[in-house]
């Protein structure tokens, strides 16, 4: 999984809640990820801080850690400033930035943004050719700085494929991700993000696991009724077992091993609490324990 000098390493942590921390506890939250011995940190960007200053951030903070910016939304800036700002952290950071793009959603582009949202392919393509005919700010690097794609559907997989180093998908069972390995091909990168509630009492976590469940549902109703999930709405055991891991660490474990099994490269770890707002320090460590060993 070395690309030119970017290692993510087997593990990471998805920080989904990074958005919520103040600004000290976002930088103990990363040095916690990376002392845990974690290769990569993931984070999104949705209507809270902007992407590449909180990647900034993030890897001044930290050492050897790599960043990345899982979902940096593309109608937050234009082609141009984010191949700049991509390449400015690439130089000051070398091997430690990794540029993840997402299409965005309707209410965020338009009523967030005040952009017209567009096809989502169609959409995604114009811009990575916008980026690469960008012009370079920084001192030219003799790399080519790495970017994914947070590709769910069958066609940005395909452009993920074609356009980029390879993809993110967040928030889906084992059977997507042996389904986008088989339509990304065995040379590019794929990267999973899994949903996780550790705590050995699962009777305690079914609420919690199954409102994290009702939230992927939008973006992922067609996708999953395609995978043999037929009635997704109402939300069953198994579907929701599916999108959201939980049980003790060694549960949790047993399902990245299902993901590596099916051609994941790099599963990173959204772990979901009661208390959002307040880093599972806990939990992280917990979980390296018992996956970085």
């Amino acid at each position: 999984m070395n690309g030119q000098g970017l290692d993510l390493g087997r593990i990471g942590i998805w920080a989904g809640d990074l958005d919520s921390y103040p600004a000290a506890a976002l930088r103990e939250a990363a040095v916690a990820i990376e002392d845990a011995g974690y290769g990569t940190l993931w984070f999104p960007e949705t209507a809270g801080r902007e992407a590449m200053a909180q990647a900034g951030i993030l890897l001044a903070a930290t050492r050897r850690i790599v960043v990345a910016a899982g979902a940096a939304d593309i109608y937050a800036r234009d082609a141009v400033s984010t191949a700049a700002a991509q390449r400015t952290l690439d130089e000051a950071f070398p091997g430690r930035f990794l540029l993840g793009l997402w299409e965005s959603h309707p209410s965020l582009a338009e009523d967030v943004r005040g952009h017209r949202f567009g096809p989502p392919l169609e959409t995604m393509r114009g811009y990575l050719d916008a980026m690469d005919a960008a012009p370079v700010g920084p001192p030219e690097s003799p790399v080519t700085p790495h970017r994914v794609l947070a590709a769910l559907g069958p066609d940005l997989l395909a452009l993920a494929r074609e356009r980029a180093w390879g993809a993110h998908p967040l928030g889906m069972p084992v059977e997507h991700t042996r389904t986008a390995r088989a339509l990304l091909g065995p040379d590019a990168l794929l990267a999973v993000t899994q949903l996780v509630v550790l705590d050995p009492d699962r009777s305690a976590t079914a609420d919690l696991a199954r409102s994290y469940a009702a939230a992927l549902l939008p973006n992922r109703r067609a996708l999953l009724q395609n995978l043999g999930f037929e009635d997704v709405d109402s939300l069953d055991d198994r579907l929701v077992d599916a999108l959201v891991s939980r049980g003790p660490a060694d549960s949790i474990a047993h399902r990245v091993e299902e993901h590596l099994d099916a051609g994941a490269d790099h599963v990173s770890l959204f772990v979901v609490t009661v208390t959002p707002r307040t880093p599972p320090l806990r939990q992280w460590r917990e979980l390296a324990e018992r996956l970085l060993i």
